[in-house]
Order: structure tokens, then C-alpha cells, then sequence
């Protein structure tokens, strides 16, 4: 298409396969969107495009809807985001209509032929790590292969203090459990990995059990924990089933596109540039990514 629409809080630039989601960083954008910066969502990942009203007086939302499984991040959220905070949301002024409607069309003409079924693999780049963020009862992060739990001793349990700081590696999680912080009992929990290579879901209480961090007012707020919750979800669904002895369930093992590495390497300099991801991050990170083409 290779043409741009700019709508409120984000612009979206339109290629021959994909849509490049560029989000702006102003004072109103919601703080999800200014964490992930850009997404680069290839058509073959939607399952349907709408155009509709939008919730304030005159504006008009382009609204692209993903397939299931295909983001990672879409995954994770599991239904929680509030609509304003929809990645896949486009809100424009009204006198735009005409023009969304046209490139709605355009969209819907680039839909591939599996855009009614489910992927049976991730077709969007999830957040790079490392990433982290502050849980009420301890910090958690996230270095692409290691989930990291350390406790606070003002907020956790007895029964987690007792158990002491948590390392899980990506090889023995199924699966991950991400209760939004805007919705009572907001909590993270890393499911592993049972003998028939399940989930193991019959973990106890949120607050007893190691392997959860539970949230709290301004704590694990949705633009901190959704991106670490993602990357972890992304990293075992792309697990190596020769090397952990399991297929995630539903899932092949997914070899990133160039485009995907490329789009990856690139957020990961912004990270890089704005000093939260070190010199030495950032080489071994761009390394490892090199290293999937």
C-alpha cells in the first residue's frame, strides 16, 4: 500500500505485507503504548478489520483484529486491556471517515486465507527483554531466558519467604497466568511444566505460591508486567522441543522472520538509547537475535 494514516496517539504505515504501528509518546498516550513504541503487524496475523464510531463525539476507530495466537502480547492480555488501551485500535477524527474507510478496505483485500483460524504460531514480535518490574510482594525479570523472582521482605509471604528468591528457566514453564492490575487480584503466575508436559494449574492461593507475584495499587500496573508477561509467553511457545523434550501445547517451534529480528534489533536501540538496556545488554541481546536468522 505504502501509504500512512495518522490517527490519535498512534500512526499506522501501511507496507505490501504489513502494518507498521508507530505510537506516539505524548503526555496522553496510554503508557502501554509508549513502552512498546512500534509493532510491525504482518496481515497474515489479522482475522478481520472494522470501522466503526468511536467512543468520543466525533471520532471514528479503525479497529484490526488479530487472529488468536498470532501476538503474543494479545495472548498474555487475554481480554483485560480496556479499549482504550488497544494496540489495535486506530481513533481518528471524524472528517477521516472516508479515508479510513478506504484504507479498512485495503486491509480487509490483504487478509490472508487463514485469517479465520487460529495460528499455530506467533506472527508478531513480542517485547525484548530484559525487562522487569516491581510486584507488591517482589521484583521480577526477565533476561530471555530466565524468569527471576526476588522477594520483598515488607511484601511477601511467609510461605514465599520461607521458599526463598525463585529462578525459573524458560525450558520448564508451560505457560503464564497474567491477572490484569486494574482487576481485583491482579497477579503474574508462571505455570510449569507438569510430567505430561501440561500446565500445572493446581498451584494454591496467589499469595503462598513461589512461583506468582501478586499486584497491587501501583504495583505491576499494566504497562510494566503485560511486555514481561509476553516475552516470557513468547519464549516458550519458541522454546526448542529437541532440547526441553516438549511441544508447547498447540504450538510449533516459531523461527523469527528477518523482519521480525530487524524490528527487534531496532526497539532494542531505543532501549538501548534510552538507557535502560546497558552497553553490555545490548550486545549480548543483539547478539542472540543475530544469531536467529
Amino acid at each position: 500500500m505504502g501509504d500512512v494514516l495518522a490517527g490519535i496517539h498512534s500512526t499506522w504505515e501501511f507496507d505490501t505485507d504489513s502494518v507498521l504501528i508507530r505510537f506516539e509518546r505524548g503526555i496522553r498516550t496510554p503508557k502501554l503504548f509508549q513502552v512498546l513504541g512500534e509493532r510491525r503487524i504482518p496481515y497474515e496475523a489479522l482475522s478481520s478489520v472494522e470501522l466503526a464510531p468511536g467512543s468520543r463525539k466525533g471520532t471514528v476507530v479503525l479497529h484490526a483484529v488479530p487472529r488468536p495466537g498470532a501476538d503474543p502480547l494479545v495472548e498474555a492480555a487475554a481480554g483485560q486491556l480496556r479499549q482504550a488501551a488497544d494496540p489495535y485500535r486506530l481513533v481518528l477524527p471524524a472528517e477521516r471517515e472516508s479515508l479510513a474507510a478506504y484504507y479498512a478496505g485495503e486491509l480487509r483485500s490483504a487478509l490472508g486465507p487463514e485469517a479465520g483460524q487460529d495460528a499455530d504460531r506467533h506472527l508478531v514480535a513480542a517485547p525484548v527483554a530484559p525487562l522487569q518490574f516491581k510486584a507488591y510482594d517482589g521484583k521480577v525479570s526477565f533476561d530471555s531466558k530466565v524468569v527471576s523472582f526476588r522477594w520483598f521482605w515488607t511484601g511477601a509471604s511467609s510461605a514465599k519467604w520461607k521458599a526463598g528468591d525463585q529462578t525459573f528457566p524458560v525450558s520448564e514453564l508451560a505457560d503464564v497466568e497474567w491477572r490484569s492490575p486494574e482487576i481485583a487480584g491482579g497477579h503474574l503466575r508462571l505455570l510449569r511444566r507438569g510430567p505430561d508436559g501440561e500446565p500445572e494449574r493446581d498451584q494454591g492461593p496467589v499469595d503462598q505460591d513461589p512461583a506468582t507475584v501478586v499486584f497491587g495499587p501501583g504495583y505491576g500496573l499494566v504497562h510494566e508486567s503485560l511486555p514481561l508477561a509476553a516475552a516470557v509467553l513468547e519464549a516458550i511457545h519458541a522454546s526448542d522441543p529437541e532440547e526441553n523434550g516438549h511441544r508447547a501445547p498447540g504450538r510449533g517451534k516459531r523461527r523469527a522472520a528477518p523482519a521480525d529480528i530487524a524490528e527487534r534489533i531496532r526497539h532494542l536501540g531505543e532501549l538501548h538509547r534510552s538507557g535502560l538496556v546497558t552497553d553490555e545488554e545490548f550486545t549480548a541481546k543483539k547478539r542472540e537475535l543475530l544469531a536467529e536468522l
